[in-house]
Protein backbone atom coordinates (compact mmCIF):
# COMPACT_ATOMS: atom_id res chain seq x y z
CA UNK A 1 0.00 0.00 0.00
CA UNK A 2 3.06 2.16 0.68
CA UNK A 3 3.69 2.05 -3.46
CA UNK A 4 0.15 2.63 -4.06
CA UNK A 5 -0.79 6.17 -5.76
CA UNK A 6 -2.58 8.65 -4.03
CA UNK A 7 -6.16 8.66 -5.18
CA UNK A 8 -9.18 11.17 -4.63
CA UNK A 9 -12.61 11.36 -6.01
CA UNK A 10 -11.50 13.50 -8.34
CA UNK A 11 -9.13 11.07 -9.98
CA UNK A 12 -11.58 9.85 -12.64
CA UNK A 13 -9.22 9.03 -15.25
CA UNK A 14 -6.05 8.77 -13.81
CA UNK A 15 -6.74 5.66 -11.48
CA UNK A 16 -5.70 2.04 -12.39
CA UNK A 17 -8.75 -0.34 -12.80
CA UNK A 18 -10.60 -2.49 -10.47
CA UNK A 19 -8.89 -5.32 -12.21
CA UNK A 20 -5.74 -3.94 -12.40
CA UNK A 21 -5.29 -3.90 -9.10
CA UNK A 22 -6.41 -6.89 -8.04
CA UNK A 23 -4.13 -8.48 -10.48
CA UNK A 24 -1.41 -6.80 -8.44
CA UNK A 25 -2.57 -8.10 -5.40
CA UNK A 26 -2.67 -11.76 -6.25
CA UNK A 27 0.92 -12.13 -5.73
CA UNK A 28 1.07 -10.19 -2.84
CA UNK A 29 -1.64 -11.00 0.09
CA UNK A 30 -1.41 -13.63 2.22
CA UNK A 31 -3.79 -16.67 2.42
CA UNK A 32 -5.55 -14.81 5.83
CA UNK A 33 -5.67 -11.17 3.53
CA UNK A 34 -7.41 -13.09 0.49
CA UNK A 35 -9.77 -14.61 2.72
CA UNK A 36 -11.55 -11.29 3.49
CA UNK A 37 -10.99 -9.65 0.11
CA UNK A 38 -13.08 -12.70 -0.99
CA UNK A 39 -15.80 -10.76 0.22
CA UNK A 40 -15.32 -7.93 -1.61
CA UNK A 41 -15.36 -9.97 -5.10
CA UNK A 42 -18.24 -11.65 -4.02
CA UNK A 43 -20.39 -9.21 -4.89
CA UNK A 44 -19.34 -9.31 -8.96
CA UNK A 45 -19.86 -13.13 -8.10
CA UNK A 46 -23.75 -12.37 -7.41
CA UNK A 47 -23.99 -10.33 -10.53
CA UNK A 48 -22.67 -12.82 -12.52
CA UNK A 49 -25.02 -15.48 -11.46
CA UNK A 50 -27.84 -13.79 -12.02
CA UNK A 51 -26.52 -13.18 -15.30
CA UNK A 52 -25.87 -16.71 -16.11
CA UNK A 53 -29.37 -17.58 -15.03
CA UNK A 54 -30.89 -15.20 -17.35
CA UNK A 55 -28.19 -16.36 -20.19
CA UNK A 56 -25.96 -19.22 -20.22
CA UNK A 57 -23.44 -17.36 -22.92
CA UNK A 58 -23.80 -13.91 -21.22
CA UNK A 59 -20.32 -12.12 -20.86
CA UNK A 60 -19.41 -12.03 -17.17
CA UNK A 61 -17.15 -9.58 -14.61
CA UNK A 62 -13.68 -11.18 -13.85
CA UNK A 63 -13.65 -9.68 -10.78
CA UNK A 64 -15.58 -12.24 -9.33
CA UNK A 65 -14.12 -15.07 -7.29
CA UNK A 66 -15.11 -17.95 -9.52
CA UNK A 67 -15.27 -19.04 -12.99
CA UNK A 68 -17.73 -19.85 -15.70
CA UNK A 69 -17.52 -23.24 -14.38
CA UNK A 70 -18.07 -22.64 -11.56
CA UNK A 71 -21.38 -20.54 -11.88
CA UNK A 72 -22.27 -23.62 -14.10
CA UNK A 73 -21.76 -25.88 -11.49
CA UNK A 74 -23.73 -24.01 -9.11
CA UNK A 75 -26.68 -23.65 -11.91
CA UNK A 76 -26.15 -27.26 -11.89
CA UNK A 77 -27.11 -27.76 -8.39
CA UNK A 78 -30.50 -26.59 -8.59
CA UNK A 79 -31.70 -30.24 -10.56
CA UNK A 80 -29.07 -32.17 -7.81
CA UNK A 81 -28.43 -30.22 -4.28
CA UNK A 82 -27.72 -33.04 -2.49
CA UNK A 83 -25.20 -35.11 -4.50
CA UNK A 84 -22.57 -33.61 -2.41
CA UNK A 85 -20.44 -30.63 -0.45
CA UNK A 86 -19.59 -27.69 -2.04
CA UNK A 87 -17.58 -24.93 -0.70
CA UNK A 88 -19.70 -22.06 -2.53
CA UNK A 89 -21.71 -19.60 0.01
CA UNK A 90 -24.91 -21.33 0.53
CA UNK A 91 -26.79 -18.17 -0.32
CA UNK A 92 -25.60 -18.76 -4.18
CA UNK A 93 -26.70 -21.96 -4.07
CA UNK A 94 -30.19 -21.51 -2.57
CA UNK A 95 -30.31 -18.41 -5.21
CA UNK A 96 -29.43 -20.85 -8.21
CA UNK A 97 -31.94 -22.70 -6.83
CA UNK A 98 -35.26 -20.86 -6.71
CA UNK A 99 -34.34 -18.73 -9.72
CA UNK A 100 -36.81 -20.31 -11.88
CA UNK A 101 -39.58 -20.52 -9.73
CA UNK A 102 -39.25 -16.59 -8.92
CA UNK A 103 -37.99 -15.66 -12.26
CA UNK A 104 -41.70 -14.25 -13.20
CA UNK A 105 -42.94 -13.84 -10.27
CA UNK A 106 -44.13 -9.56 -10.39
CA UNK A 107 -42.18 -7.16 -8.83
CA UNK A 108 -39.53 -9.96 -8.44
CA UNK A 109 -35.85 -7.96 -9.36
CA UNK A 110 -33.33 -10.78 -9.47
CA UNK A 111 -30.16 -8.26 -8.74
CA UNK A 112 -31.58 -6.68 -5.72
CA UNK A 113 -32.80 -9.82 -4.34
CA UNK A 114 -29.36 -11.60 -4.79
CA UNK A 115 -27.73 -8.71 -3.67
CA UNK A 116 -29.68 -8.55 -0.21
CA UNK A 117 -28.71 -12.12 0.67
CA UNK A 118 -25.13 -10.75 -0.27
CA UNK A 119 -25.18 -7.84 2.35
CA UNK A 120 -26.36 -10.14 5.00
CA UNK A 121 -23.58 -13.24 4.36
CA UNK A 122 -21.47 -10.52 4.23
CA UNK A 123 -22.23 -8.49 7.39
CA UNK A 124 -20.93 -11.77 9.25
CA UNK A 125 -17.50 -11.13 7.93
CA UNK A 126 -14.85 -12.26 10.69
CA UNK A 127 -13.09 -8.13 10.27
CA UNK A 128 -14.49 -5.76 12.17
CA UNK A 129 -13.85 -2.71 9.77
CA UNK A 130 -15.51 -4.81 6.95
CA UNK A 131 -18.49 -5.53 8.70
CA UNK A 132 -18.97 -2.29 9.82
CA UNK A 133 -18.78 -1.36 5.95
CA UNK A 134 -21.11 -3.64 5.03
CA UNK A 135 -23.77 -2.66 7.60
CA UNK A 136 -23.01 0.91 7.07
CA UNK A 137 -23.65 0.25 3.03
CA UNK A 138 -27.31 -1.91 3.80
CA UNK A 139 -28.07 1.22 6.36
CA UNK A 140 -27.89 3.89 4.42
CA UNK A 141 -29.32 2.03 0.81
CA UNK A 142 -32.27 2.16 3.36
CA UNK A 143 -32.22 4.71 4.62
CA UNK A 144 -31.65 7.57 1.85
CA UNK A 145 -34.42 4.91 0.31
CA UNK A 146 -36.69 5.03 2.63
CA UNK A 147 -36.28 9.11 2.51
CA UNK A 148 -37.38 9.37 -0.99
CA UNK A 149 -40.17 7.43 -0.59
CA UNK A 150 -41.63 9.40 2.59
CA UNK A 151 -40.64 12.82 0.19
CA UNK A 152 -43.06 11.02 -3.02
CA UNK A 153 -45.32 10.17 -0.93
CA UNK A 154 -45.07 6.39 -1.25
CA UNK A 155 -45.21 3.85 1.81
CA UNK A 156 -41.55 3.79 3.12
CA UNK A 157 -41.83 -0.29 4.37
CA UNK A 158 -42.65 -1.61 0.99
CA UNK A 159 -39.21 -0.42 -0.19
CA UNK A 160 -36.84 -1.62 2.86
CA UNK A 161 -34.83 -4.45 2.36
CA UNK A 162 -33.22 -6.33 5.32
CA UNK A 163 -34.34 -7.45 9.21
CA UNK A 164 -31.88 -5.38 11.44
CA UNK A 165 -33.02 -2.78 13.77
CA UNK A 166 -32.06 0.12 11.79
CA UNK A 167 -34.63 -1.25 9.10
CA UNK A 168 -37.32 -2.13 12.13
CA UNK A 169 -36.68 1.37 12.86
CA UNK A 170 -37.14 2.76 9.20
CA UNK A 171 -40.28 1.19 8.82
CA UNK A 172 -41.95 1.48 12.67
CA UNK A 173 -41.06 5.14 13.49
CA UNK A 174 -42.94 8.27 10.88
CA UNK A 175 -40.06 11.40 12.41
CA UNK A 176 -38.30 12.76 9.86
CA UNK A 177 -35.46 10.79 10.33
CA UNK A 178 -37.06 7.45 11.91
CA UNK A 179 -35.22 8.99 15.00
CA UNK A 180 -32.19 7.04 14.27
CA UNK A 181 -30.37 10.64 14.80
CA UNK A 182 -29.46 8.91 18.26
CA UNK A 183 -28.82 5.66 16.81
CA UNK A 184 -26.32 6.42 14.04
CA UNK A 185 -23.75 8.91 14.01
CA UNK A 186 -23.69 9.72 10.17
CA UNK A 187 -27.64 10.31 9.81
CA UNK A 188 -27.43 14.26 9.92
CA UNK A 189 -25.19 13.38 6.98
CA UNK A 190 -28.12 11.56 4.96
CA UNK A 191 -30.45 14.06 5.80
CA UNK A 192 -28.41 16.76 4.28
CA UNK A 193 -27.71 14.40 1.00
CA UNK A 194 -31.51 13.26 0.75
CA UNK A 195 -32.25 17.29 0.57
CA UNK A 196 -29.83 17.46 -2.73
CA UNK A 197 -32.25 18.09 -5.58
CA UNK A 198 -29.60 17.67 -8.24
CA UNK A 199 -29.60 12.85 -9.05
CA UNK A 200 -25.91 14.02 -10.32
CA UNK A 201 -24.69 15.35 -7.06
CA UNK A 202 -26.53 13.67 -4.66
CA UNK A 203 -24.50 10.19 -6.08
CA UNK A 204 -22.01 11.93 -6.08
CA UNK A 205 -21.95 13.09 -2.14
CA UNK A 206 -22.68 9.40 -1.43
CA UNK A 207 -20.01 8.57 -2.80
CA UNK A 208 -18.07 11.43 -0.93
CA UNK A 209 -19.77 10.33 2.16
CA UNK A 210 -18.30 6.60 1.65
CA UNK A 211 -15.10 7.77 0.73
CA UNK A 212 -14.64 9.36 4.31
CA UNK A 213 -16.15 6.90 5.94
CA UNK A 214 -12.96 4.58 4.32
CA UNK A 215 -10.79 7.15 5.34
CA UNK A 216 -11.99 7.66 8.72
CA UNK A 217 -11.94 3.55 9.51
CA UNK A 218 -8.46 3.35 8.10
CA UNK A 219 -6.56 6.19 9.41
CA UNK A 220 -4.64 4.50 11.56
CA UNK A 221 -4.21 0.77 9.43
CA UNK A 222 -2.04 2.46 6.96
CA UNK A 223 -0.45 -1.02 6.20
CA UNK A 224 -3.34 -3.79 6.57
CA UNK A 225 -5.48 -5.68 4.83
CA UNK A 226 -8.31 -2.87 6.43
CA UNK A 227 -6.18 -0.34 3.75
CA UNK A 228 -6.01 -2.89 0.88
CA UNK A 229 -9.84 -3.45 1.08
CA UNK A 230 -10.52 0.27 0.94
CA UNK A 231 -8.44 1.06 -1.96
CA UNK A 232 -10.15 -1.04 -3.67
CA UNK A 233 -13.65 0.23 -2.75
CA UNK A 234 -12.04 3.50 -4.01
CA UNK A 235 -10.94 2.32 -7.19
CA UNK A 236 -14.47 0.94 -8.12
CA UNK A 237 -15.85 4.38 -7.30
CA UNK A 238 -13.96 5.88 -9.35
CA UNK A 239 -14.20 3.31 -11.99
CA UNK A 240 -18.27 3.55 -12.02
CA UNK A 241 -17.55 7.75 -12.55
CA UNK A 242 -15.38 7.58 -15.41
CA UNK A 243 -17.95 4.92 -17.06
CA UNK A 244 -20.74 8.01 -16.68
CA UNK A 245 -21.92 10.78 -18.29
CA UNK A 246 -23.25 13.33 -16.56
CA UNK A 247 -25.69 14.42 -19.44
CA UNK A 248 -27.01 11.04 -20.21
CA UNK A 249 -27.05 10.21 -16.80
CA UNK A 250 -29.98 13.12 -15.73
CA UNK A 251 -31.80 11.99 -17.81
CA UNK A 252 -31.76 8.51 -17.53
CA UNK A 253 -32.56 9.12 -13.75
CA UNK A 254 -35.19 11.61 -14.36
CA UNK A 255 -37.10 9.31 -16.84
CA UNK A 256 -36.77 6.42 -14.47
CA UNK A 257 -38.44 8.28 -11.48
CA UNK A 258 -40.86 9.55 -13.87
CA UNK A 259 -41.85 5.77 -14.52
CA UNK A 260 -41.83 4.95 -11.26
CA UNK A 261 -44.22 8.06 -10.15
CA UNK A 262 -46.84 7.38 -13.06
CA UNK A 263 -46.32 3.49 -11.64
CA UNK A 264 -47.25 4.95 -8.14
CA UNK A 265 -50.35 6.67 -9.26
CA UNK A 266 -51.62 2.80 -11.38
Amino acid sequence: MAGAPDITLDDVRGAQSVAEFKEELAGLLTAEDKKLMFYFYLRYDCLNLVKMLKDSEAEISPLGNYSREDYEEMMALEHDMGSKVYTYPAFLLDFAHTYSQNKDRAGYFPEDSILLEYYKYAIKCPNRMLRDWFNMNLNVTNILTALIAKKNGWNVADYIQGDNDVCEMIRTNNTRDFDLGHELDYMGDLMKIVDCDDPVEKEKRIDVFKWMWLDEHTFMKVFSVEAVFAYMCKLEMLQRWDKLDVEIGKATFRQIIENLRGEARV
